[in-house]
């Protein structure tokens, strides 16, 4: 993925062309204030994919930690339980 840097006043004066250019070709601007960066601008898919991919990395981490911690449980056990809660839901809703 490509990144650009410019000032916020180069984005601010170019903006919609070049929120167009993140689109059409996804990359990254990184936006500068006073000579530091400030924030950054993608495209929202390539920011949702981020995000999910954060959100399994830290399901991954706490899985391990919860087995090396000793919380585990019989996977029998765990598709009895949400077979149970399951039926349970549809014979209230009937």
């Amino acid at each position: 993925m490509h990144e650009s840097i410019l000032s916020l006043g180069e984005f601010r004066a170019d903006a919609s062309r070049l929120l167009d250019q993140i689109r059409d070709e996804p990359s990254r601007i990184v936006l500068t204030q006073n000579g530091r960066a400030r924030a950054v601008v993608e495209d929202y898919e390539s920011y949702q994919r981020r995000e999910q991919a954060l959100v399994m990395l830290r399901l991954m981490a706490q899985g391990e930690a919860d087995a090396r911690a000793g919380r585990l449980t019989d996977q029998g056990h765990v598709f009895t339980a949400l077979r149970e809660r399951l039926q349970g839901r549809s014979s209230s809703n009937a």
